[in-house]
């Protein structure tokens, strides 16, 4: 069933929209920092704001009182161990024919010599993880100080993943460093997946099952991996017989990427050229955004994989706004498989852009903005300092400011009111409409 849910979000606040945030193109970043062509596996130092990016000061009369939160873990090892595996015993089976160049002798060493410290730590948190959420905790207190002093609470909740527990963690020991008399409650339990990590399969697995198709029609066209296997082959006769050389150029350029999660000097980027990782990133950006953005191809759909997440921002904050003596944060922390389609159910910036042509998607969509390890998304909310007012909310991914989907004559501030009315009629029109 396909079902249309468009908004009209991106014309009617454009006006307000700041030009930096179409300052540079995908292809400009990326020659700027190749590690950008590593998708969900980049590093969030990479997109996290600069030192003399500033936030909007509050408004006049107002002060920030509540932050509603979501957040992916911070950089991990590779989940799958075969992503590992598979380049090395490529590479060894060749090497035992004698088929490898010095540059192939060398890289499976080196693959060899990291690989001894994934033992037993695949898809755990790394230190550089860690240090992602003690940052982004750090400038939380820095930006919104008024949220974390006095008698604050932080209802902190992340899904059964040790990286997500552990990243939750490192954020909530900032906090307590910044105010003693916090009160921080910590919370890990299958009861409430639901919505920090729902899927709604049905929805997901339609637009994975036809995201194949198109992901593999694309990699014939954008994975040219001769150059490569020339570079780390010396028999090109053997790599064609043996080799699936784009299934082994696109596993070996997994593990290149997420070299940036750890702490050490081995890399594996100068295998490739920028246009190889360029091309590379556009396969993964066209995957991502078929998956689990709003792409037509796929139905426009997968977003509405997160309105129980919406329903339980929306329900939590009804519980807050009135409390006039109350100040705190709710923290809850995930995966990018969530992030993502949050960010386009939300209508963040132009994460719900709606792409037809793929092959020009990275001239208007980069899943990098979006989801980096530990991206996140803040919504701040503001009440006046003296009397009754409107409660006002403004809204961050990744640290920057961005549009949301309503009317406003003070970007980047809202109205709670106007935009969570929005939200609650978007759910109600989908939920009718899947009925």
């Amino acid at each position: 069933m396909k079902i249309t849910l468009q908004v009209q979000s991106l014309a009617c606040c454009l006006f307000f929209i700041p030009s930096v945030l179409f300052a540079q193109s995908a292809r400009e970043e990326i020659h700027n920092n190749i590690k950008l062509t590593a998708s969900n596996y980049v590093d969030y130092t990479n997109i996290q704001p600069s030192a003399d990016y500033k936030l909007t000061p509050s408004p006049k009369g107002y002060e920030p009182f509540y932050i509603n939160h979501y957040s992916r873990h911070g950089s991990r090892w590779l989940i799958n161990g075969s992503q590992y595996t598979d380049v090395i015993e490529t590479l060894q089976r060749a090497n035992k024919y004698n088929k490898l160049t010095d540059k192939g002798i060398e890289t499976l060493e080196k693959l060899r010599e990291f690989h001894t410290t994934c033992i037993d730590r695949l898809g755990e948190l790394t230190s550089v993880g860690e240090r992602q959420h003690h940052g982004i905790a750090k400038r939380m207190t820095e930006h919104f100080p008024e949220v974390f002093n006095k008698n604050a609470y932080v209802d902190a909740r992340s899904t059964v993943v040790i990286r997500c527990i552990l990243s939750m963690e490192a954020e909530c020991e900032e906090f307590a460093a910044f105010n003693k008399n916090i009160r921080i409650h910590n919370d890990v339990s299958e009861s409430f997946q639901w919505y920090l990590n729902a899927h709604h399969p049905q929805v997901i697995r339609d637009a994975t099952s036809k995201s194949h198709e198109i992901v593999d029609a694309y990699a014939m066209k954008l994975v040219h991996p001769e150059r490569l296997c020339s570079v780390l082959f010396n028999d090109p006769q053997y790599v064609s017989n043996n080799i699936n050389a784009v299934f082994f150029t696109r596993r070996l350029f997994d593990v290149a990427s997420n070299m940036q999660s750890h702490d050490t000097n081995i890399s594996f980027y100068d295998l490739f050229t920028e246009e190889e990782c360029y091309d590379l990133w556009r396969l993964k950006n066209i995957d991502w955004y078929l998956r689990y953005a709003g792409a037509p191809a796929t139905g426009s759909m997968a977003p509405y994989s997160q309105d129980k997440l919406l329903t339980n921002f929306i329900e939590t904050a009804d519980t807050i706004v009135s409390k006039k003596d109350f100040n705190g944060a709710t923290l809850r922390f995930g995966h990018e498989t969530v992030v993502l389609p949050l960010s386009c159910i939300l209508e963040l910036g132009n994460c719900n852009a709606q792409i037809e042509n793929l092959y020009e998607l990275d001239q208007h969509w980069a899943n990098y903005r979006i989801f980096a390890m530990a991206c996140n998304i803040q919504l701040i909310y503001y009440r006046p300092t003296k009397g009754n007012g409107d409660i006002l909310v403004k809204a961050l991914l990744n640290e920057k400011e961005v549009t949301l989907p309503v009317k406003t004559d003070s970007y980047p501030y809202y109205k709670w009111n106007d935009l969570r009315e929005y939200y609650i009629n978007k759910l109600d029109k989908y939920h009718e409409s899947t009925k």
